[in-house]
This record gives C-alpha cells, sequence and structure tokens, in this order.
C-alpha cells in the first residue's frame, strides 16, 4: 500500500501575517502598561533638589508594589497639595521656613512643617525618606537628627542659605507619615516646608537608575 504524502503547510498570506502582528504588539503594548501601572514604572529627574544622588534628566525605575519604604529609600510619591507652587503651602501657617516665627538674628526658624494640607498633589516629587512613623526629628545645617542621632550618609549636599537648613525645635512624624527631604538640602522644597507624606500617596520606592549609561546602576 503506497504511503500517503505529506501534506505541505500553508503559507500565511498577508493579511494573516498583519494579523499576528498587531496582535503581537498590542500584547506587548498591554503588557507593557500593565507593569507600568502595577509592578515597575521609570522616571525621569526634573530638578536638581536631589544632587549628587540624581541629576537633572536621569532616569530611574520605581518598584510600585513597595510603598511602604524604609529609612533613606528614594521615594516617587505625590506630595501635599500647595507643595508644588511657588511658594510651597504647609498645613500650619506659623510653621516652616516661610512662618513669621523666624529669627533673623540667628537664622533659625522655629520647627520645620509637620502638617501637610489635607488633599493630595497630582504632581510627582523623588526624595529621600529621612523620618519614619513615630520618629523624633531635629535638623541643624541640613543634617537630620533621627531620634537623637544624627545621619551619616555622604549623600548630604551642605546647605548655602542657614535658614533652609536650621530649625530650632523639634517634630514627630505623625502615625502613618514619611518625612521628605532632598538630598540637595540647600535647593529643595521638601517636608521641612510642605510636611510629611501620608503613606497612602507614596508611588513607590527606586530601586534602580537606567540613564544616562554612566550612571546604571542600583540603589
Amino acid at each position: 500500500m503506497a504511503a500517503k504524502a505529506a501534506k505541505t503547510p500553508k503559507k500565511k498570506g498577508f493579511t494573516g501575517n498583519t494579523v499576528e502582528l498587531v496582535v503581537t504588539i498590542a500584547v506587548a503594548v498591554g503588557l507593557a502598561l500593565l507593569i507600568q501601572a502595577f509592578l515597575v514604572k521609570p522616571y525621569k529627574i526634573p530638578s536638581g533638589s536631589m544632587i549628587p544622588t540624581l541629576e537633572i534628566g536621569q532616569r530611574i525605575l520605581v518598584n510600585r508594589l513597595n510603598t511602604s519604604p524604609g529609612l533613606y529609600d528614594i521615594v516617587v510619591f505625590h506630595p501635599p497639595d500647595g507643595a508644588d507652587g511657588d511658594t510651597p503651602v504647609c498645613g500650619d501657617s506659623k510653621q516652616g521656613p516661610e512662618a513669621a516665627n523666624f529669627n533673623q538674628v540667628n537664622q533659625i526658624v522655629a520647627q520645620p512643617c509637620d502638617k501637610p494640607t489635607a488633599t493630595e498633589s497630582a504632581q510627582t516629587f523623588v526624595k529621600r525618606v529621612v523620618g519614619l512613623p513615630g520618629d523624633h526629628l531635629l535638623i541643624t545645617d541640613g543634617h537630620v537628627y533621627r531620634n537623637g542621632v544624627q545621619e551619616k550618609g555622604s549623600y548630604v549636599q551642605p546647605c548655602s542659605v542657614p535658614t533652609d537648613c536650621n530649625f530650632k525645635e523639634s517634630i514627630t512624624v505623625p502615625t502613618g507619615d514619611y518625612y521628605m527631604m532632598g538630598d540637595n538640602r540647600g535647593e529643595s522644597d521638601d517636608s521641612r516646608y510642605w510636611g510629611p507624606v501620608p503613606q497612602k500617596w507614596i508611588i513607590g520606592v527606586a530601586f534602580a537608575t537606567y540613564w544616562p549609561i554612566d550612571r546604571i546602576g542600583i540603589f
């Protein structure tokens, strides 16, 4: 009995190849969007507030699953409403460097802001966590004394303006909030001006930088 000839696979036509390509692209785009929405998202550094750690234009990757940062983590978050204006707004008008209790002689402000405004801004900021919920903080010469212990990070860029870096009184970070400061302490609008950040406003923790090439690395 003669063997049956093997069937030759049909070649896909132009339409079939086009449909397959479109579906492949759609799936890839969908997966990329899902990853950005729920897992990892890239961000571009817009200002010099995190110099020397992050330069303007540098790009970072953020873990969106981690919204409970540790001390000194670099975090992307939504600040309180009023933080992104020309004059940052504290939830308590008697606090922060713009308050009337500024001492012109000693160049010391009574205390940094410890109360954010009630609503969340649509802007995204990148700062470092310098205080966890319940921590007692004192800021002197741009350095944070957390529960009586001075931060030792070499990332701190010294202040050129004493009024941005010296506070007479300490504060306590409210439960559920995190205190954020830029590494460039004299050139950063941060929690000193507009208060701590509620955990629910945290987008995620940065874990790597991927651009420019000479700065690629893991935090």
